[in-house]
């Protein structure tokens, strides 16, 4: 049987997020985070681990971070890749990166994300947990 190479499960990993990042569509959030991945959030100290968590924050963070959002640079290094992006967040420009830590069969283990300035981490606190609150009130996800 001829099982994928690392750098197949990376290359995977990595067309599987950006086809994420244009439809946000769940269901490649399901094939790309492993079970036990862990989520840094830039405004809360705790990591949320597991990937249902995971994935809320991401959809969550998709719906609140969607105004003129952009990668503009990417650095990837086997398992570990750095992207920076450009979002607004009403009139406040954001600067962030994405730090995604993969494992050898192409899943998502580790997610920190990283913003500046002080403005655009405070917005994104407000927004995040207003939407975070409808998604416990509806009891749905966002």
């Amino acid at each position: 049987m001829n099982h994928p190479t690392l750098q197949q499960n990376i290359d995977k990993a990595w067309d599987t997020w950006h086809a994420y990042l244009a439809g946000h569509e769940a269901h490649l959030l399901d094939e790309l985070l492993d079970e036990e991945v862990v989520f840094h959030s830039p405004v809360v100290w705790t990591p949320q681990k597991g990937k249902a968590l995971t994935k809320l924050y991401l959809l969550s963070a998709a719906k609140v971070l969607l105004d003129e959002f952009q990668y503009i640079r990417s650095i990837r290094q086997d398992l570990h890749w750095c992207l920076e992006f450009n979002c607004k967040i009403g009139d406040v420009t954001v600067r962030g990166i994405d730090l995604i830590t993969l494992n050898e069969e192409g899943k998502i283990i580790d997610f920190e994300v990283m913003v500046r300035p002080l403005k655009a981490v405070n917005a994104i606190h407000q927004a995040m947990g207003l939407m975070l609150e409808q998604v416990k009130e509806k009891g749905s996800k966002p």
